[in-house]
């Protein structure tokens, strides 16, 4: 073999051993998946602030047979943007444009029922929801919660015993918290300003009184958590405007099946690469979860040039650029399909 032969046979094993280790490490950082926890499948919720309120509103009605009750923060009604940025914008968040036309927010949702888009009258109409606001809220006015309130009360079967609504004084806008000593003073935003993290110290266990609404009595939050926050692939959910990666927190009494789920879904500039683990850790639904048998699943959106804020898809970003009437806020939603894919994983039996 001449010298040249033996230096490319060099060269070659050096390259192979390069890519052997390259993906020995990429195997090694490799994310877990969503596992597989037998959750029950009448006992699920989903609760959203901001984006995520808007857009845990869209999946309870594509879908109302999958949830029990779905809990809203600081959003406005269903299906308020109809499609467009500027209606987001001018009519959903600040009322540039008006307050939101009900009327025909009901006429679209008749269209899409005759569709089969979102589910029937009837399946609707026996939701629990949950709606707060606080009445300080600069970035998305607290008049539309009470426009998503007067929009739940015409759908509702009976709106007294299914609809509590709670406006906070002096509150702004996020995700309000008891917060105690638990949580590292740079996790926490103020209550009437909001920023940072946006969650809220103010005092107030918002996830406690969600889940009571929804779920009935509760048994009071676990002093000593016992569960597993995981880290897992997003991948496999594959949807414009998901990040790589989620959370789903799991007792240790629910790895063996049997319990229930709560779907959170964090608001704009909540998203891990934006504040890290603050919302996943610090929303207190971890602690009533703990207590009361229920696992939380944390998906978590991304931050793109369309959508640098990292929010959900409340006003059709994530479909298809050329649709002119996006149906995101329908069963076809491509981030809609994505998170009830992931409740589905849920619902399934551990494997063998």
């Amino acid at each position: 073999m001449s010298w040249s032969d033996a230096s490319r046979v060099k060269t070659c094993i050096a390259m192979v051993t390069g890519l052997l280790l390259a993906s020995a490490a990429s195997a090694e950082e490799r994310l877990p998946e969503l596992p597989r926890l037998a959750t029950v499948p009448d006992d699920t919720s989903v609760i959203g602030v901001s984006s995520g309120g808007y857009m845990a509103t869209q999946l309870a009605v594509a879908w109302p047979e999958r949830f029990k009750g779905v809990a809203v923060l600081a959003a406005g009604p269903w299906s308020c943007a109809q499609g467009g940025l500027g209606q987001a914008l001018g009519q959903c968040m600040s009322l540039r444009r008006g307050s939101p036309d009900l009327d025909a927010l009901s006429a679209r949702l008749s269209d899409y029922q005759a569709r089969d888009l979102v589910g029937d009258d009837d399946t609707l109409g026996e939701l629990r929801v949950f709606i707060w606001h606080g009445e300080a809220d600069s970035v998305v006015d607290p008049s539309l919660g009470l426009a998503l309130a007067e929009q739940m009360t015409g759908w509702l079967t009976d709106p007294e015993g299914q609809l509590k609504v709670v406006e906070s004084p002096g509150v702004g806008h996020g995700w309000p918290i008891e917060a105690g000593e638990r949580i590292p003073p740079g996790q926490l935003a103020q209550c009437r300003s909001g920023g940072g993290t946006h969650i809220l110290d103010c005092g107030m266990d918002i996830a406690g009184q969600a889940l009571s609404w929804l779920h009935g009595t509760q048994e009071p939050p676990a002093e000593a958590p016992s569960a597993q926050l995981l880290r897992f692939d997003q991948a496999p959910f594959d949807a414009r405007g998901l990040a790589d990666s989620g959370y789903v927190l799991i007792p240790d009494d629910c790895k063996a099946g049997g319990c229930s789920l709560t779907l959170a879904l964090h608001g704009c500039g909540m998203t891990e690469e934006q504040i890290d683990e603050a919302f996943v850790r610090y929303s207190g639904l971890n602690e009533w979860a703990v207590a009361n048998r229920r696992v939380v699943l944390y998906p978590q959106a991304s931050s793109s040039l369309g959508n640098p804020q990292g929010c959900w898809d409340w006003w059709g970003f994530a479909e298809s650029t050329w649709q002119l009437d996006p149906l995101h806020d329908t069963r076809q939603g491509t981030q809609v399909k994505a998170l009830m894919a992931m409740i589905e994983r849920l619902e399934e039996a551990p494997e063998e």
